[in-house]
């Protein structure tokens, strides 16, 4: 799944580490998101779009 959460998290001028402390999650799971090498659960998915106020599809897309 395609997805522009680095871009997103740069604005903000957030580390990995500064969003993954804010979800709840481990920067490994932050960076495999934004790499692309792990699709979030839905509830992680909602859980970032609300952290950055927007909806999921404005973060995650399928298309390549």
């Amino acid at each position: 799944m395609k997805n522009n959460l680095k871009v997103l998290r740069a604005h903000r001028n957030w580390s990995q580490a500064d969003l993954a402390e804010s979800l709840g999650v481990s920067r490994q799971t932050i960076n495999a998101i934004e790499t692309g090498k792990y699709d979030p659960s839905l509830p992680l998915a909602f859980k970032i779009a609300k952290t950055f106020e927007t909806s999921i599809e404005e973060i995650f897309s399928d298309t390549a």
